[in-house]
């Protein structure tokens, strides 16, 4: 499958505190799909300062940035997409001849897929890092009234009926949400992740490739 690997071959990767093989199968599969000269590898980092320098030095085209970095990229890229300005938080960033770009297309998948839902219900939010930031930007677009739960509050969910509840955290928490709810997952492996994922995948291999994403 990677037959084609040689000295123009152009390397996209993502950095997270704890990597994961999403990105890797869906990114090097376009790629694939597509017949492009590009692989795609997930990183572990620790340092994102560190891990942004060395995009730099190994001429990598572009990442993605995961927890617990999305807030923090923000500090060691050149410029920043319109919406990136708004949420105050990354999730890809384009390397174009050592100016890096930061772009968020989680703010894209969470707007296609709120638009979907009814904005007369109340939308709770929960969480507040840098992917919930994706969502409440979504959620103004979306003309949704919301509210952000943090962990501390958390004893309330049990109380909300007949609302959206969307969990923008990396804990399951279904069980505290009553059933009356529609309840949206970013964890990936739920239905509502899963469609997230491939949404904003879409836009990011848009964004890395120009074309459209294959799967």
């Amino acid at each position: 499958m990677l037959s084609w690997i040689d000295k123009d071959t152009e390397i996209y990767c993502s950095f997270a505190e704890k990597a994961g093989n999403t990105g890797c199968q869906m990114m090097n599969t376009a790629f694939y799909y597509h017949g492009l000269n590009k692989i795609y590898k997930s990183f572990s980092v620790r340092n994102i300062e560190d891990a942004v320098n060395a995009v730099l030095t190994l001429g990598i085209k572009g990442f993605a940035i995961t927890m617990p970095y999305k807030v923090q990229v923000l500090k060691y890229v050149h410029d920043l997409e319109d919406s990136v300005k708004k949420i105050g938080a990354a999730n890809t960033v384009l390397n174009t001849n050592g100016r890096l770009k930061a772009y968020n297309t989680d703010a894209y998948a969470a707007t296609k897929f709120l638009d979907e839902y009814d904005n007369r219900k109340k939308l709770y939010i929960i969480g507040n890092g840098g992917y919930s930031r994706a969502v409440q930007y979504s959620a103004k677009q979306c003309r949704f009234d919301f509210r952000v739960i943090t962990r501390d509050d958390w004893d309330e969910l049990k109380d909300i009926r007949k609302s959206i509840v969307y969990n923008c955290t990396p804990v399951e928490i279904e069980e505290k949400i009553d059933q009356s709810n529609d309840y949206i997952n970013c964890l990936t492996y739920s239905n509502t992740g899963i469609e997230l994922a491939n949404l904003q995948a879409s836009k990011q291999f848009e964004l890395y490739t120009g074309l459209e994403f294959p799967l």
